[in-house]
């Protein structure tokens, strides 16, 4: 009797430990897993193809705009902006300071910020698209700083030369500051100087693709796509607007069925918008058959329309999506997607979703993403 209770304990002993082992190891292997939300925007964008070099364009005098625009280490900023499409130029140089000469060496004792002389093509893209772009890769509320960068020739600025901008800039500059706790820290003033940097400064990351850069140049390959356009309906809207599944899903966090959903097999050409705003979120392009029963996408149509929450429910931790304007509860995303693609599955509700086909685009008001598809 004796010997079958030794049995029986060291039975329960190895049960035990085997336990206790797989716990840790699960733990240890979920914890590993989960991929941090600035990791996971930055998977969205590490794979973006790169940006042919565009022919120059024979552009009309009188559709010529400029605007110069300092955002830390001007290196980064021409090159995100010459990728930008209706951008004719963009030139490094040295703005707003206390003389109107200066060279790199002189720029701390001079006052002035290093800068970028956009010059764009009005028929093709706005001023406030220009700023859209150039908020989306500053940190407005940084003073003298942008990444590595300290000193005051890596202030942020918005400078103009025509007055008639300044409506512009002043209305995306309060749509901005409503995003954020803290002031605006980037200066708005008429330009009072430009000086053009030294020759090597001029394409500088194009002659030296591995050279140091505080931006990711790669978000220019997104559109802008601007918020207001997509405004979110009232609570009692929504409801008229959605079936009760819809409703369900986008507001409630609820999940459809996988394999009986209507886009989980669908590949026509064409874009994903919110089903609430209206929005643009996702494009037939970056779409792929996972095998999962929802529809699959490598990445958002850009960056900005997409926000992520950590989702502990069902006793599992999980980056949740959302859309930027409606707030819509929209799947979850997970790094087991297309290695080619960034490695990222955004595993998405059928129900938050609708399809607009690529011939309808124009006509729906969506006809400028019609590259992006």
């Amino acid at each position: 009797m004796e010997g079958k209770w030794k049995i029986f304990l060291v039975l329960i002993g190895l049960l035990f430990c085997f336990g206790l082992f797989f716990l840790i190891k699960g733990s240890v292997s979920i914890s590993s897993s989960q991929a941090n939300i600035e990791q996971i925007k930055k998977a969205s964008m590490s794979k973006t193809e790169t940006v042919s070099q565009r022919k120059k364009e024979d552009v009309k005098e009188e559709d010529k705009r400029e605007i110069y625009l300092a955002g830390g280490c001007f290196w980064g900023v021409e090159e995100y902006f010459s990728r930008v499409p209706g951008v004719i130029d963009a030139e490094s140089g040295y703005a707003n300071g206390k003389s109107d000469t200066t060279k790199y060496e002189l720029v701390s004792q001079t006052g002035h910020a290093e800068t970028v002389k956009i010059t764009y093509n009005v028929k093709k893209i706005s001023l406030k698209e220009i700023l859209l772009h150039y908020f989306r890769i500053i940190d407005p509320t940084s003073k003298n700083k942008q990444g590595n960068d300290q000193g005051t020739q890596y202030r942020t600025g918005v400078y103009y030369k025509d007055e008639a901008d300044l409506d512009t800039i002043n209305r995306v500059f309060d749509e901005i500051a409503k995003k954020y706790d803290k002031p605006l820290a980037v200066e708005k003033e008429a330009l009072k100087n430009f000086v053009k940097a030294e020759d090597y400064h001029q394409d500088y990351l194009k002659k030296n693709p591995n050279g140091y850069c505080h931006i990711d140049v790669n978000q220019a390959a997104y559109p802008v796509i601007e918020a207001n356009r997509y405004p979110k309906p009232s609570d009692e809207e929504i409801k008229a607007k959605l079936s009760p599944e819809e409703y369900a899903v986008t507001q409630n966090n609820d999940t459809e069925r996988a394999f009986s959903n209507r886009y989980w097999d669908k590949f026509d050409a064409g874009i994903y918008v919110d089903v609430v705003t209206g929005e643009p979120l996702f494009s037939s392009k970056d779409k792929f058959d996972s095998g999962c029963g929802w529809p699959s996408f490598t990445r958002p149509i850009s960056p900005d329309v997409a926000t992520y929450k950590e989702d502990k429910s069902f006793n599992m931790t999980r980056t949740e999506v959302r859309s930027r304007v409606g707030n819509s509860h929209l799947g979850h995303v997970f790094t087991d997607g297309p290695k080619d693609k960034g490695g990222l599955r955004y595993c998405i509700n059928s129900l938050s979703i609708k399809f607009i086909p690529k011939a309808e685009m124009e006509e729906k008001g969506y006809g400028y993403l019609l590259d992006y598809v």
